[in-house]
């Protein structure tokens, strides 16, 4: 894509492709960039690393005021945009009950969720470009963006009760601020993949395109807030003020996920065993 090829890349994350324009004002982050590897395109540690690493060399520290409108791009060089948490990692930890190493990994992911829908700082408008797939923690990756566009064709949704547990990363949360806490509810509980048609319909996808226009609708998008880049400062603010979501109310919603999580029974974590072997032929395959 044209817009794409006016940036430049960054120094080199292992699980990421990071273009960044000259003047520092657009960041578009490539998630899994290793998924050659066969690697599963989750939440695995040194993905959550990398990004995290990078977004916090991005963001306005403390005491510092915005001086212009940047804008920051999730998306994904995988097929899919995110499968969701490390399941492989929530069996071995449960089976061994080690609740510390289990609450570092989600306290780890609501430090970024909250700092994305926190406009790293409050000078960025995050964007999550939807592609592929995004499922579980995925989805909840980009339901802590202000603005989702999606491409046509691609499956959305909380999975988790499969295996008898909850999103537990700011799903519920998140969700509230786009649809009703019933609907919500239902889509946390039904545990169902919608079409991102279906999602755009309810109100969770903010800009739907067909397939292989995804770059250009986001490239648009950033062209146009540019052209009034006050206002959309304003409205970070005012997000934050009329809606807040506290680190707070995110962290005992995934204290409760741990604890629940820890109580699971080996049919569930046998569950969790079986998606975890489907994810792996899939990366093969991709």
């Amino acid at each position: 894509m044209s817009t794409i090829e006016k940036l430049h890349r960054v120094r080199a994350y292992p699980t990421l492709r990071i273009e960044s324009a000259p003047d520092g004002l657009a960041h578009w982050l490539y998630m899994h960039e290793d998924v050659g590897l066969g690697v599963r395109p989750c939440f695995r540690t040194p993905l959550m690393e990398d990004m995290w690493a990078f977004l916090s060399s991005i963001s306005l520290r403390e005491g510092q005021a915005p001086s212009e409108l940047r804008h920051v791009v999730l998306a994904s060089s995988a097929p899919a945009f995110n499968l969701g948490g490390d399941l492989e990692l929530f069996s071995r930890l449960i089976r061994s009950q080690d609740r510390e190493r289990l609450l570092s990994y989600a306290q780890r992911c609501v430090d970024g969720v909250h700092h994305i829908h926190g406009g790293l700082g409050g000078d960025v408008h995050t964007i999550a470009l939807v592609q592929g797939d995004a499922l579980g923690g995925g989805l909840e990756l980009a339901l802590s963006c202000h603005t989702i566009v999606a491409e046509e064709g691609v499956d959305m949704g909380l999975p988790e009760v499969v295996f008898d547990l909850f999103p537990g990363m700011g799903a519920y949360s998140y969700l509230c601020k786009r649809v009703s806490p019933r609907v919500a509810e239902k889509l946390i509980m039904d545990g169902a993949l919608l079409s991102s048609e279906e999602m755009h319909r309810l109100g969770v996808v903010d800009v739907l395109v067909p397939r292989g226009q995804g770059e250009a609708a986001v490239a648009d998008l950033i062209r146009r807030q540019q052209r009034s880049p006050h206002s959309q400062l304003a409205m970070n603010k005012m997000r934050q003020i009329a809606q807040p979501t506290s680190y707070q109310e995110l962290m005992a919603i995934t204290e409760l996920w741990v604890d629940t999580a820890l109580a699971l029974p080996d049919k569930a974590l046998r569950t969790m065993d079986r998606i975890v072997r489907a994810q792996e032929r899939r990366a093969v395959a991709a």
